[in-house]
């Protein structure tokens, strides 16, 4: 019985030459990660257990982002505690206000990631690095203190579920309408504890960004975590900001999966969920013309560069709709001067949206965007749980670049190729 590329990673990190579904592990961690929210509490439970050193200190990532720039005096004190800690232990990987971007999307970028590691990050959207071929999960911050401390962590081998994409995304569609589609099928148990693995002949056409939004909902139906293999857009993607070996893993042809689903990109449609679950998907057609009040583009799913480059496309020589306030976040800082040199920030701002500099902000109701009671909103972000992004009479419909822009002008909901 062969393995999977989940577990030929684990098997690896575990130094084992075989490794199953549902057994228990410990493994070797190639990155930790905490921002501003479960870090102090990891570094709580990692002063009070006893430990006085990490690990080490350049397989650490501290990323203040969420209520960053720091939005009130709670905030400021969790970004202290965290600040001070990274500067004691000399965390090489500390990213503060001016340097710091939306974790999921700034960790790549610098390279911090790479092909067949084993990456945790107190922060469920952790399986974001999936997308480059590594395992990668969210945990709790008493498992983010124990790593941090000993450079390992235990696991429960997951099962998987084997994804096939045929074809090719058509215009107006993208990573984004893929795994709403996904998650609409399957629904936001459907890969409780399971690994969601990406294969099929339509996986060379989706982009790297592609891949990243798309590994970062895996947690949103239940997955583990949410891989594809290793190819040549993967390389050319980490080649200059991968400085050390890494080893890409393939599934065996005889490894076993609990089930498989086929998407065919090319009748794929962009695709919405409704609230107040990212498994109450609508192709985009349906619900064309609901009133909204705000619009959000960014986040860790949706703030990389090409999702500012659709955005702008739809909206370049438009006006924001006058009901609509509309709010652009790009992930990182790298993300925003290459949006400046592009002249995309001139065409949001010549639209009438505010440009915020990086942060998780709105996207768990912290700041930059938070709603009232009967506000609705269409967003790029990855939860429309009750209450997420304020007021529990709020609600949030999840979408595309592509459809929250159109939305953006149209004032409702709206389809892109309209």
């Amino acid at each position: 019985m062969g393995m999977t590329m989940t577990q030929k990673i684990l098997a690896r990190a575990a130094g084992l030459d075989k490794v199953e579904a549902g057994q228990l592990i410990e493994a070797k961690l190639d990155l930790v990660l905490g921002n501003d929210i479960t870090t102090p509490v990891a570094i709580t439970e990692f002063e009070k257990a006893g430990f006085t050193q990490v690990f080490d200190k350049d397989k650490i990532a501290i990323v203040l982002d969420h209520y960053t720039p720091c939005k009130d005096i709670k905030s400021a004190q969790l970004c202290k505690q965290a600040r001070e800690f990274a500067h004691k232990h000399a965390i090489t990987n500390f990213f503060d206000v001016g340097q710091m971007g939306v974790e999921h999307a700034l960790l790549p970028e610098k390279g911090l990631c790479a092909p067949g590691e084993v990456i945790i990050g107190a922060d469920s959207h952790t399986c974001t690095y999936g997308a480059l071929g590594a395992f990668s999960t969210g945990i709790g911050s008493t498992d983010m203190a124990a790593g941090m401390a000993t450079g390992l962590s235990w696991f429960r081998v997951p099962s998987a579920i084997k994804v096939t994409l045929t074809g090719k995304l058509q215009p107006h569609v993208s990573g984004k309408d893929v795994i709403l589609h996904l998650i609409g099928r399957i629904g936001v148990d459907g890969a409780l504890y399971k690994s969601i693995e990406f294969t099929g002949e339509g996986v060379s056409s989706l982009s790297m960004d592609d891949r990243f939004t798309i590994s970062n909902m895996a947690i949103e139906a239940g997955g583990k975590n949410g891989i594809f293999p290793v190819d040549e857009k993967t390389m050319e993607y980490i080649n200059g900001r991968v400085n050390r070996p890494c080893e890409a893993f393939q599934a065996d042809p005889d490894a076993v999966y609990d089930s498989e689903v086929v998407i065919d990109l090319n009748t794929l449609e962009p695709t919405v969920a409704m609230p107040h679950l990212p498994e109450n998907t609508k192709v985009v057609s349906e619900v064309a013309g609901l009133p909204i009040d705000q619009v959000v583009i960014g986040s860790c799913t949706n703030g990389r560069i090409q999702d500012m480059r659709i955005a702008a496309g739809i909206m370049k020589g438009k006006k924001v709709a006058s009901n609509v306030r509309c709010v652009v976040i790009p992930a990182t800082q790298e993300v925003y001067m290459q949006a400046m040199k592009e002249g995309l920030m001139e065409i949001f701002i010549q639209a009438g949206a505010a440009v915020s500099t990086p942060t998780c902000g709105p996207c768990l109701g912290g700041h930059m965007g938070c709603m009232a009671e009967g506000e609705r909103a269409v967003s790029t972000t990855n939860r429309n749980f009750v209450g997420r992004m304020g007021h529990v009479e709020s609600e949030i419909i999840l979408a595309s670049p592509a459809v929250a822009a159109a939305s953006a002008i149209a004032g409702c909901v709206a389809d892109p190729r309209a």
